[in-house]
């Protein structure tokens, strides 16, 4: 059986690594994990760090105009449905 571990206890693991207070294979016997997972998480960990420091403005601001665009097409949408449906009721507003 697979076992899946939450990232908060991969980060917790990974940071004990990188404090090499322990070698690897005490510290995934203590968390009992396998040594190569350890390793694959610390790999994982060092080669996105420059992540962490990166500028998410423009990723908000992409996200927001996507939006936007998203919300003025509904308005479209609902406006054309309107009318339509005012036409076909013979209401004039």
């Amino acid at each position: 059986m697979r076992k899946n571990y939450t990232p908060k206890y991969k980060a917790e693991s990974v940071l004990e690594v990188l404090r090499e207070a322990e070698t690897l294979t005490q510290i995934a016997g203590r968390r009992e994990v396998h040594p190569n997972m350890l390793g694959r998480w610390k790999n994982e960990a060092v080669q996105n760090l420059h992540t962490l420091f990166e500028d998410r403005k423009n990723d908000e601001k992409r996200f927001c105009e996507a939006q936007t665009q998203e919300l003025y097409a509904q308005i479209g949408e609902l406006t054309a449905k309107l009318n339509w449906l005012k036409k076909k009721s013979g209401i004039d507003v």
